[in-house]
């Protein structure tokens, strides 16, 4: 059964968030500001990548859903979308043996389909690689767009169970939430985006209906433990009501 959305149950509260969302925003401009190319900002951007995997794992982390590149990124400059898509590769290549080391089960959401067909073998030989590890489970959302994940996820319910299209009112959450790209997983308990920009761009947006939203000035090649312990922290002091008032908080935290 995939987990109930945050908007029919109410998660078990910690001082560390279960499930971590983070869009990894600044790569380019950290670069510019000190005098290099854009590709460079990027490269570091994957040490990052790295190193929070890591710092996850130790801070009791179980869910990390990374936003690499979205439906949107493909405007970008042709020779910046072939670097990315290039590090991609090289990342694959070259980390995936770790992973599965540590633990960690790799997934990749998001339409796979205009990738070039190396990466996607890639992709593939990657999620089966490490498919039974359970320490850590890390998402990359990749030509993902949230907009994107809402409509496919209602095509495909729609294509399993074609006599819903007559009675459009006996489809709810319950039925939906299957079919979406993060239906293995609950929903984010803690939001992260670096380099000072403050929205959430089209990434899981109906999986954030109850996140926490921590903006952070850091560029993501800058972003270390420290910076993620601070945002830990702050995540720490939000009073997580999901409807219910402060004083029934309180009267569910008394000892019985």
């Amino acid at each position: 059964m995939p987990p109930v959305s945050t908007t029919l149950d109410i998660p078990g509260s910690s001082d560390v968030p279960r499930h971590l969302a983070v869009i990894m925003d600044g790569n380019g401009r950290w670069a510019t500001q000190r005098y290099l190319p854009r590709s460079a900002g990027h490269a570091k951007g994957v040490q990052t990548v790295r190193r929070v995997v890591e710092t996850c794992g130790r801070r009791g982390v179980e869910y990390l859903t990374l936003f690499a590149f979205s439906s949107e990124n493909w405007r970008r400059p042709p020779e910046e979308v072939s670097l990315l898509m290039r590090l991609f590769i090289q990342t694959l290549e070259k980390q995936v043996g770790q992973l599965a080391d540590q633990g960690v089960r790799l997934r990749v959401i998001g339409d796979l389909k205009p990738f070039e067909s190396r990466l996607q073998d890639l992709i593939l030989e990657s999620e089966q690689r490490t498919s039974r590890n359970t320490a850590l489970h890390l998402t990359i959302a990749a030509n993902y767009g949230g907009r994107w994940d809402i409509l496919q996820a209602m095509r495909r319910l729609l294509q399993a169970r074609p006599e819903l299209a007559a009675t459009p009112d006996s489809i709810d959450e319950a039925l939906l939430t299957p079919y979406l790209s993060m239906a293995f997983a609950p929903e984010p308990d803690l939001f992260i985006r670096t380099g000072g920009e403050q929205r959430i761009s089209n990434f899981l947006i109906w999986q954030l209906a109850y996140t926490e939203l921590y903006f952070t000035e850091a560029y993501w090649p800058e972003f270390d433990a420290q910076c993620l312990d601070q945002a830990f922290e702050w995540y720490r002091t939000r009073e997580r009501r999901f409807g219910r008032t402060s004083e029934q908080l309180l009267a569910d935290r008394k000892p019985s």
